[in-house]
């Protein structure tokens, strides 16, 4: 049997990474002919990425996949924190690993032919490389297809006026609210991400936005059409071919906890199992966030005050000026109001870190405090939780409005909270905002809600079994890969 060769190269980061190794088992479960090599980068101050990175690949056992993590480029200190230079100071690396390949290929008859080159969404950069070995670059988008739509849409605007100035002033006026075609409500501009602030951040996220018009082959979008058909059926025709094949999850815990980890979590399902049916809520907001002591009180005093049960994963910020991954705390309760631990000991647990989709999937959890980053919130839909929303940074703001106002998945906490890596502290969110949205997520009035989300999370099952829209759509890019393979044989 002929085989086909797909790199995928995922941005540095558990969340992409964890995605792109899914969507690299979903193809080679789906196809044998595919045959597949992630090439995996290192964020410098995350340590857990660092860890578990090469352990995912024990999820690929029997399948034409393999995982090679890329030597660590030397960079000034400075520099590391800087995202887009630390993804572009890997491409030497990759262009040698596909050179690597390419060669190996050229002197077996067996090897498999490079038939593309599939990039995160935040490596464009890599196009550079596919160009130059003559091969078609994909993109495996995964982030929802409305923010896409709107980046596109934000683009467009810094083409037709030559600079970011009207993309800034729409940050910067009191009120603005945003009407796009696509939308079913108008945007505030609240919820437009920071980066677009900055001018060369967002110059290079235009011109980043614009390569996926240009000099992409086809982006594979991480959701599914029932999630978000009011933006998938009025995308623009100038667009290479959307491939929506979400929900792309990582459902097991395979390589992301550590021995010590993997047993607190244990230790938590084993307490959940006590609980009644959909009675606990779960707050829990990423790998890479975590708060000050007055936040840590806030939320403290409103689960207590809130009476309701509850698991809250809580990380000890880094040092004050280093730029690192939050840490587990080594004694948790010097943290929290006195005496809070014995208070709710019958109601609460308070871990680090743990397996957050492990702990969805409990049917004792009933609600889920999210930073609303797009795999928790595809994981949440999957496993039908309904959510409250407290977005941190990214784009997050915006699939927290896209969820509480154009979906009716969620409700919110906040919209508009925001952390600014190295710069002040956000503003504290108070115990009465946040028991305000326990109540909303958890309370009587909170079973319309739980129906919508249920009703999704059957969508969202159905769309990637067989007959399913991302079952066809994932179809369909495999034909295209193989067809644009210049003669490659489907």
């Amino acid at each position: 049997m002929k085989m086909f060769e797909l790199i995928f190269v995922p941005a540095p980061g558990i969340g992409h990474l964890a995605s792109t190794v899914e969507m690299a088992n979903v193809l080679a479960t789906r196809d044998h002919r595919l045959s597949i090599t992630v090439l995996a980068m290192k964020l410098p101050y995350d340590v857990k990425v660092a860890e578990c990175i090469e352990s995912l690949s024990t999820s690929f056992a029997g399948k034409n996949i393999q995982l090679n993590v890329l030597p660590e480029p030397p960079l000034p200190e400075e520099s590391k924190k800087d995202f887009i230079v630390l993804v572009e100071s890997y491409k030497p690396y990759v262009r040698e690993a596909v050179t690597d390949f390419t060669a190996s290929a050229e002197t077996s008859l067996d090897s498999p032919r490079l038939v593309g080159l599939v990039i995160d969404m935040f490596c464009t950069t890599m196009i550079d490389v596919a160009n130059e070995f003559g091969v078609p670059c994909y993109v495996f988008y995964t982030c929802s297809a409305s923010f896409l739509a709107f980046s596109l849409y934000l683009q467009e605007l810094f083409e037709e006026n030559g600079s970011n100035e009207v993309v800034e002033k729409l940050l910067n006026s009191d009120n603005v609210e945003i009407t796009l075609p696509n939308f079913v409500n108008p945007i505030p501009n609240k919820v437009i991400p920071s980066l677009f602030s900055n001018k060369d951040k967002a110059v290079w996220f235009h011109n980043h936005i614009k390569r996926f018009r240009l000099e992409i082959k086809g982006i594979l979008i991480n959701t599914f059409v029932e999630m978000e058909s009011h933006v998938v059926k009025s995308y623009s025709q100038v667009l290479p071919p959307l491939y929506f094949v979400g929900p792309v999850l990582h459902l097991k815990n395979t390589g992301i906890a550590g021995s010590s980890e993997a047993q607190n979590c244990a230790d938590i399902l084993e307490w959940l199992d006590d609980q009644p049916p959909s009675s606990v809520v779960l707050v829990c907001f990423g790998t890479m966030v975590s708060f000050d002591e007055d936040q840590v009180v806030e939320i403290a005093n409103a689960l207590e005050e809130s009476g309701v049960r509850f698991i809250w994963s809580l990380r000890q910020p880094p040092p004050k000026g280093k730029f690192e991954a939050p840490r587990n705390y080594t004694v948790i309760k010097d943290i929290l109001p006195g005496g809070f631990l014995d208070r709710t000991t019958s109601i609460g647990r308070v871990i680090g870190w743990t397996s957050q989709v492990e702990i969805l999937a409990h049917p004792t959890i009933g609600g889920f405090v999210s930073h609303c980053g797009w795999n928790s919130i595809l994981e949440s839909v999957w496993h039908g939780v309904p959510m409250a929303t407290w977005p941190m940074h990214a784009e997050q703001q915006f699939n927290a409005f896209e969820m509480v106002v154009e979906l009716g998945l969620a409700v919110d906490i906040t919209l508009d909270y925001r952390i600014t890596f190295g710069e002040d502290q956000p503003r504290l969110v108070s115990v009465e905002e946040i028991k305000s949205g326990i109540k909303k997520l958890m309370g009587e009035g909170s079973d319309d809600l739980r129906k919508k989300v249920k009703a999704k999370s059957e969508e969202s099952r159905k769309s990637v079994m067989e007959g399913g829209s991302s079952f066809i759509s994932l179809g369909k890019f495999i034909d295209d890969v193989l067809a644009n393979s210049h003669g490659g044989e489907n």
